[in-house]
């Protein structure tokens, strides 16, 4: 019998445990899922805003590979913590397989970034998401205007969540004291930036669209700014042809917003671009608007300043530039790149393989691609792990890996403890006059996973 752990039940540790007893190379696999949280499937539950529905629905595919009769999920396992260090797994397991994503946010490098309002949007996901970390501000709702520094899939998550009425929300699984505070939000005018023009933005059309389709709010887009975008400025220009398929397709998008006339909406989503943040301007002791320098394209792909300024005021700003990796005590680190170095998976070491060692996911590419792009990234490390078994399979590990964890001093919550929490959710949010509820802070999970 091959024991395997895989560290992180976000998608793409399910996809690396599904692969690893879908296979016929090796045919007696078994694998331990370990999170740090008690509850599984990683950033499509505390990552997937929750008007997405369709997206978050995932989880019952996750859910059906958890299920597999070998595979074990064990949340509330943190690894790092209570001498739970990679040469402790390796004791335990043949193999552990690192899918522990990328979660610090990226910051601006600028004054005024720490700003009593300022906050990066890691932050606001997590709390709208009910993660239970999430320190449970109140993001400033009572601001008038918001800016949200990016133009990726993140930044319109963000501003789509700021622009919605609370009654739109109501239905989702958006915790109580979340939608209690976006209910009494003074938001009206929210402000999403990027430093490049619409032909080099990150996010894709479907997220995009969405903003246009929101009951209370309007998107506005000012055509000055559109036109210092080659593609935009000359459609027919070859610069247009050899853009990518979603770039060509937001173009078009974002130049129907740009020649609508305004319109009478409880809430305005302005649009920008070509303007670069340099500042966080300061009133009474927190922020009170963002200082940005225009910016015009260098021919090279990216953008040079002009040292021409504009300011937008903003009592609430949250940056949306970038997730990165974070060092997992034990484990070697790239600082450049915030990922763990391997190949093909492998972890490498002072840059040989370490056996037994593999990484997958954001923290093995970087945060780049959609939820699918971590299926062949997965596939690809496990096929190196099966490369790998007949070695692996003759170190001694521990009979029982979970009883040593729990020696160890974790106590780890099992399937049987998550669907508690799912039922505790589901009666929540009947308490409520709503459908599922999540519980949003770590007292709530654990005692409703019966610990």
């Amino acid at each position: 019998m091959l024991r395997v752990a895989v560290v992180g039940s976000g998608p793409s540790g399910v996809y690396a445990a599904q692969d690893l007893v879908q296979q016929s190379r090796v045919p007696d696999v078994r694998v331990h899922v370990l999170d740090r949280l008690p509850c599984p499937y990683g950033l499509v539950r505390y990552g997937v805003a929750p008007d997405h529905e369709k997206i978050k629905s995932l989880q019952n595919n996750l859910r059906t590979v958890l299920e597999h009769e070998r595979i074990d999920f064990i949340g509330n396992v943190e690894v790092g913590r209570h001498g739970l260090g990679p040469e402790r797994l390796l004791e335990l397991y043949h193999a552990v397989v690192y899918c522990v994503g990328a979660a610090k946010d990226r910051r601006l490098g600028i004054p005024g970034e720490d700003l009593p309002g300022s906050h990066s949007a890691t932050d606001f996901v997590s709390w709208y998401s009910a993660h239970p970390d999430s320190a449970g501000n109140d993001f400033a709702l009572g601001a008038r205007s918001a800016v949200v520094i990016g133009v990726g899939n993140v930044a319109v998550d963000v501003a789509r969540i700021l622009a919605r009425g609370a009654d739109e929300l109501r239905p989702t699984d958006v915790p109580q004291t979340a939608l209690g505070a976006l209910s009494v939000s003074q938001v009206r005018e929210v402000h999403m930036v990027g430093r490049r023009g619409p032909s080099q933005a990150k996010f894709t059309t479907k997220e995009l669209r969405e903003l246009g389709s929101l009951p209370a709010a309007q998107v506005l887009v000012d055509p000055a700014d559109l036109s210092l975008d080659p593609a935009y400025a000359d459609p027919s220009a070859s610069a247009v042809s050899a853009l990518p398929a979603v770039n060509r397709r937001n173009l078009d998008v974002v130049r129907g917003w740009a020649a609508q006339p305004e319109q009478s909406r409880d809430r305005r989503i302005h649009l920008r671009f070509f303007l670069r943040p340099v500042e966080l301007l300061e009133q009474g002791g927190r922020v009170a608007g963002v200082r940005f320098e225009r910016t015009v394209p260098d021919g090279d792909g990216g953008v040079r300043g002009t040292g021409t300024y504009e300011e937008i005021e903003a009592q609430l700003v949250l940056r949306a530039v970038g997730y990165r990796g974070v060092p997992l005590p034990g484990l070697p680190f790239d600082e450049g790149r915030g990922t763990v170095p391997h190949a093909a998976g492998r972890i490498l070491r002072d840059g040989v393989p370490s056996p037994g060692e593999y990484v997958a996911g954001w923290i093995k590419r970087g945060p780049t691609g959609v939820i699918g792009t971590n299926r062949p990234c997965a596939k690809e490390t496990v096929a190196s792990l099966l490369d790998d078994a007949a070695t692996l399979a003759l170190r001694p590990v521990a009979e029982d890996p979970l009883a040593e964890l729990r020696k160890s001093g974790q106590r780890p919550v099992q399937w049987p403890g998550w669907l508690s929490i799912e039922t505790a959710e589901s009666a929540l949010g009947r308490t409520l006059g709503r459908r599922t509820v999540k519980i949003p802070d770590w007292p709530g999970l654990l005692s409703a996973a019966g610990d």
